[in-house]
C-alpha cells in the first residue's frame, strides 16, 4: 500500500463512518478499485484507522465528555446491547461481513427507509435523551451489525422513534460511537489480526504479545500513522457538515446515495469485479 493509497482510504473512512450511508460499502469499493483489498495490510489499516475518526468525537465535544456522570450512565446503558450482542454472535457476525451481495443489498434497502424517515417522525422534537431512550438507541445500533447497515443511520433513527429530534440524536449517536468504535476496534484488531486472546494479556504472556505485533512492519507504523491523521481530520469536518446538512434538509439525499451506491456495488459484481471485505 503506498502513501497515496493510505491517504484516500483515510478520507474515504473520515468522510463516510459518520454519516448514514455506511463505511463499510465504501472500504470494498475504494480497496477493490484501487487493487489493495487483499492485501494483508488493508484490513489493519481499515480497521486502525477507524481510532483516528473516533478521536474526532471526543475532540469536537470534548465539553460534552467533561458533563456530570449521567451523561456516561447513558453512554454506558446504549453501549451493552451492542457489547452483549456483538459478543454472543461474534461469529456470525464474520460470516455476514464476507457477505458484499448482502452489504449491497442492505445499503439499497437502508436507503429506502432513509427516503421515508423524516416523515415517519417529523413530530420528532425533544432534545433530550432519557435512560429508556438510551437503552432503545442501543438496541437500534445492533441492526448495524449486519454489514450496509450504517451504526449512525441505525442509533439516530433510534433516537428518532422516541420522539428526539433529529440534531439531538445524530449528537448522542456520535457519542455512541466512541465506546463502541474503540471497543470493537480493539477487539478486531487484537483477536483477528494479531491473533491475541483475552488469556494472554490476563497471564501477562509477553512473550506472544510481543511476536503477534510482528505483523506490523515499520512501513505500515508510517502509513497508520498518516492514515489515522487523515482520518481524524477529515471526522471532524464530516461530522460538522453533517450536523449542519441533516438539521437543515434531513435524510432523504442520503439515501438517494445509498441506493446509488448499492446498486453501483451489485453492478461491479455483476461485472465480475472481485470485491471482498
Amino acid at each position: 500500500m503506498s502513501i497515496w493509497q493510505a491517504i484516500i482510504l483515510a478520507i474515504v473512512e473520515g468522510l463516510t463512518e459518520f454519516l448514514p450511508i455506511s463505511s463499510t460499502g465504501h472500504m470494498i469499493i475504494a480497496s477493490s478499485l484501487m487493487g489493495i483489498n487483499e492485501l494483508p495490510i488493508t484490513k489493519i489499516f481499515e480497521i486502525n484507522i477507524q481510532f483516528g475518526a473516533i478521536l474526532s468525537v471526543v475532540v469536537l465535544y470534548w465539553r460534552r465528555f467533561l458533563q456530570n456522570f449521567v451523561f456516561y450512565k447513558k453512554l454506558l446503558l446504549a453501549f451493552l446491547p451492542a457489547a452483549v450482542i456483538g459478543f454472543a454472535l461474534n461469529n456470525v457476525i464474520d460470516a455476514m461481513l464476507e457477505s458484499v451481495v448482502l452489504t449491497a443489498i442492505m445499503l439499497v434497502l437502508g436507503g429506502i427507509v432513509l427516503l421515508y424517515v423524516d416523515k415517519w417522525f417529523k413530530y420528532a422534537v425533544d432534545n433530550t435523551v432519557t435512560y429508556k431512550s438510551a437503552l432503545i438507541i442501543g438496541f437500534f445500533q445492533c441492526i448495524a451489525m449486519i454489514p450496509g447497515v450504517s451504526r449512525s443511520a441505525a442509533s439516530i433513527i433510534g433516537g428518532m422513534s422516541q420522539g428526539i429530534n433529529r440534531k439531538a440524536a445524530a449528537e448522542f449517536s456520535f457519542f455512541l460511537a466512541v465506546p463502541t468504535m474503540l471497543a470493537a476496534a480493539s477487539y478486531k484488531f487484537v483477536t483477528d489480526l494479531l491473533g491475541l486472546e483475552l488469556s494472554d494479556f490476563i497471564k501477562l504472556d509477553f512473550v506472544k504479545i510481543q511476536s503477534s505485533f510482528a505483523v506490523i512492519q515499520p512501513n505500515d507504523v508510517k502509513l497508520l500513522l498518516i492514515g489515522n491523521f487523515v482520518a481524524f481530520v477529515v471526522a471532524m469536518l464530516a461530522i460538522r457538515f453533517f450536523i449542519s446538512f441533516l438539521t437543515k434538509y434531513g435524510f432523504k439525499m442520503f439515501g438517494y446515495y445509498r441506493i446509488a451506491l448499492g446498486v453501483v456495488l451489485l453492478t461491479l459484481l455483476a461485472m465480475g469485479f472481485d470485491l471482498k471485505v
